[in-house]
């Protein structure tokens, strides 16, 4: 027994020192193991520590340089020679070359060298701010169109000594019959490209001091730039890096669904203008959480709001909305009462005692429901002008669609009374074409939008020529204007004096002049009532 309790123990010391020797062993082939590891963290956070190193150099080095550019910048200015062009390129060279890109942009740019332009340029806005700034002069880009008001006022703005351009991003054809012109056009000189739209957005970060965007959710530079920045870097940056280099962003209004809830604007009377619009159940296009989104966006980045008519409701009731009737304007000379009728839109002349009218909707299909209702009133007119025929009157009735909006003034020309909305609560280009064209028009006027207008703009509100009805009272007015052909022709020539007043071209350069040069001064211009 005793023999083999001492095997037994042999073998258990045994076992111990195989044990030791095993357990030795792996440890240091675990040791020799973690050391590798380690080296590879060490060399992994040494180059990490390096590059971090090298940013900061970098970034130091790039505010003594920004520091020597602004100098340089204001010395020339002050010797009257600043070429502010010249030194925009310079800047950007400056800047694409410490974020370690080609100083000179690729013939084709490529997106991944414009997206670190870009990254840059968001990480290192407070540090370049000061020689953003440096440049500030008189240099505006109209980005997006707004009918013809921003290409007319671009032109009036350049007569002034303003670098004014139009960057026209709608890709939709069917849109262009109402634009006049423009300096840029995304899918013609523009690559219709995430490249091109990006290359365009970042070459005007340096070439303008203003951007001045129109309509409800377009202040951008067009949908694939707005897409990818969204997805790389967050919604909107690319407008908000516009706003931490210090540009200034204005912004024009276009309707009832700009900024304001579809409740709120459905509240409005005496008769419901929701209730009669196509989009009333279309959330996509119109909705209480859309408008209101936008609408919150929208004051966020606008440094100034342009605004027509007096709607004071939800994001539309802030200081840095406007009445500023100006941008909504138009070229005299095109718009004028005598032009020449070429023979292809002559229409027959009338007998004695008949009248032609007017009334005309954009994009008609889309925006008339199945029953024929939409908020120009056309379901009211049609009825109302086939019941005065059966009284007796003779009237012509001239409803066009499809026409280029600078062929289709030769058709209003030829109208007496112009037929616009009498639900809506205020007109739109149609009515400033015709009161430019010395034609009366018959609209809905709401009086407290007037009243709102009044508070800020008093003359614009004690001056308008427009000829106010309701569906109720339409038939009773129109009936008037139709039987006193002296009545339309005062009306007419007090509209064309309202039209030149206000809503002209050069008068909308002068009162843009000082609108944008306030703001690059520092003013604010927040809304006072008069």
């Amino acid at each position: 027994m005793f023999s083999r309790i001492a095997r037994g123990a042999g073998r258990r010391a045994l076992d111990s020192i195989y044990g030791r020797s095993l357990i030795a062993r792996l440890k240091a082939e675990i040791k020799a193991e973690l050391r590798e590891e380690l080296k590879v963290e060490l060399r992994e956070e040494l180059k990490t520590k390096t590059g971090l190193l090298g940013i900061v150099r970098a970034v130091h080095e790039l505010s003594r340089r920004i520091e020597d550019f602004c100098a340089a910048v204001h010395a020339a200015s002050s010797a009257g020679a600043l070429d502010t062009e010249g030194y925009a390129r310079e800047l950007r060279r400056l800047v694409r070359g410490t974020a370690g890109l080609a100083v000179d942009m690729l013939e084709v740019p490529d997106s991944g060298d414009l997206l670190a332009e870009f990254a840059f340029l968001r990480a290192t806005a407070d540090v370049l701010r000061p020689a953003f700034q440096a440049l500030v002069s008189r240099r505006v880009l109209f980005c997006g169109q707004a009918y013809y008001n921003a290409w007319y006022l671009s032109r009036a703005l350049r007569r002034l000594g303003w670098k004014a351009d139009v960057y026209n991003w709608d890709a939709n054809p069917t849109s262009q019959i109402y634009y006049h012109g423009e300096d840029f056009h995304l899918g013609a000189d523009i690559p219709l490209t995430v490249e091109g739209e990006l290359g365009f957005y970042l070459a005007s970060l340096y070439g303008y001091d203003v951007v001045h965007f129109s309509n409800a959710h377009g202040i951008a530079f067009g949908w694939q730039t707005q897409a990818i920045v969204a997805e790389k870097f967050g919604a909107h940056e690319e407008i908000h890096l516009l706003k931490a280099l210090g540009k200034k962003v204005v912004y024009s209004n276009n309707g009832c669904l700009d900024g304001v809830s579809q409740t709120s604007f459905a509240k409005w009377g005496p008769e419901s203008v929701c209730a009669i619009c196509r989009w009333q159940h279309e959330p996509a296009v119109c909705s209480d959480e859309r408008n209101l989104q936008w609408g919150r966006f929208r004051n966020s980045v606008a440094d100034f709001q342009c605004t027509l008519g007096g709607n004071r409701a939800d994001y539309n009731d802030d200081p840095r909305v406007h009445e500023v009737p100006e941008f909504y304007c138009l070229d005299p000379e095109l718009w004028r009462p005598d032009i020449e009728i070429p023979d292809s839109y002559r229409l027959p002349i009338l007998g004695g005692g008949a009248v032609r009218l007017y009334h005309a909707v954009g994009h008609r299909d889309e925006r008339t429901r199945s029953d024929g209702v939409n908020i120009k009133s056309t379901h009211v007119y049609l009825p109302l002008i086939e019941s005065l025929r059966q009284e007796g009157l003779v009237l012509d009735l001239i409803e066009p669609t499809g026409i280029p909006n600078r062929e289709v003034r030769y058709l209003q020309a030829q109208a007496d009374i112009f037929l616009d909305m009498l639900t809506f609560g205020w007109f739109g280009a149609n009515a400033r074409e015709a009161m430019m064209l010395g034609k009366p028009v018959i609209c809905f006027i709401r009086p407290e939008w007037l009243e709102s207008q009044r508070e800020e703009i008093p003359a614009y509100a004690d001056e308008l020529p427009i000829v106010t009805a309701t569906p109720q009272t339409v038939k009773a007015v129109l009936r008037e204007l139709i039987a006193h052909p002296e009545k339309r022709q005062e009306i007419g020539r007090r509209s064309r004096e309202f039209a030149l007043k206000w809503h002209s071209a050069e008068v909308a350069g002068r009162r843009f002049d000082h609108i944008y040069g306030a703001l690059l001064a520092g003013d604010p211009l927040l809304r006072r009532k008069v």
